[in-house]
């Protein structure tokens, strides 16, 4: 059975040095809602494996070394067993997800952080039926964020998607414009493309090694569809407009299915 994945930050750590200085054999003690969750929830025991990550690309294999330590529920002792950096991968998986309603925007962050997704751009599309308005605005981030946070940690990843505020058309076709001059892709999918999706990384070169990555992104409209002159305004900025299959699929599901091709596409899965 695979090892468990909990987050730490440097204030949920201690030492709180522990993303620096963490080696094999060093005694870490993780504390709060995290580590509630290992003991009361997993009630994880002594002996048991499990893993602490960053977020960022930390990754400590740990062996449990003591449960609620001094009785507190909210402290797990671990010894770390091995230390991986894993490097961010080549390309940066990027989700532009419309604001859909009944929780479908939600399930595609969801599943796209399960395929790989590194970055996730909330997109207020005009025909969009779900809208985030004043307070809405900052909500609706921190829900996105913590589906992430928790589909990473299903996922077992050492990197959690960060899910940036929300844009509007006019700030996405600025963003999409700026990607593109930097070497980046952007996709929108479009069930009226004639572009296979399978040919839009032909061009596309990997970076070389050691240099930034680059943003492959997919963009997918609300259930109303992208309007004709969003698609317009898109690719005049440089996206490209494919199609992703045969069938017209939901906005919970487009994305992270066109990610997957890509991912496969593209050799990050490799």
């Amino acid at each position: 059975m695979t090892a468990p994945v909990f987050l730490f930050t440097p204030k949920t750590i201690e030492p709180a040095d522990a993303p620096a200085s963490a080696q094999p054999g060093s005694i870490l003690m993780l504390t709060g809602p995290e580590a509630r969750h290992a003991v009361t929830v997993r009630r994880l025991r002594s002996e048991e494996h499990v893993d602490l990550v960053d977020g960022t690309g930390l990754r400590l294999m740990c062996e449990v070394t003591g449960a609620g330590v001094g009785g507190a529920k909210d402290r797990l002792a671990v010894r770390v067993l091995q230390r991986i950096e894993e490097p961010a991968p080549p390309l940066r998986l990027t989700l532009v997800q419309a604001l859909a309603k009944g929780g479908r925007d939600e399930q595609a962050v969801e599943t796209a952080t399960e395929v790989g997704a590194e970055l996730v751009l909330p997109w207020q599309s005009e025909r969009c039926v779900s809208v985030w308005q004043g307070a809405k605005q900052a909500k609706g981030r921190q829900r996105w964020q913590a589906t992430a946070l928790q589909a990473a940690k299903q996922a077992r990843r050492a990197r959690v998607p960060e899910v940036e505020e929300v844009r509007d058309t006019r700030e996405l076709v600025d963003w999409v414009g700026k990607t593109v001059q930097n070497g980046g892709v952007v996709l929108v999918l479009h069930e009226e493309a004639g572009t296979p999706i399978s040919t839009a990384m032909e061009s596309m070169r990997l970076p070389a090694p050691g240099a930034a990555p680059l943003v492959l992104a997919v963009v997918v409209g609300p259930e109303g569809g992208i309007s004709p002159e969003e698609t317009a305004a898109l690719e005049a900025a440089g996206a490209m407009t494919v199609r992703l299959g045969p069938h017209v699929m939901r906005t919970a599901s487009a994305g992270p299915v066109a990610l997957a091709v890509l991912a496969h596409t593209s050799g990050l899965w490799e």
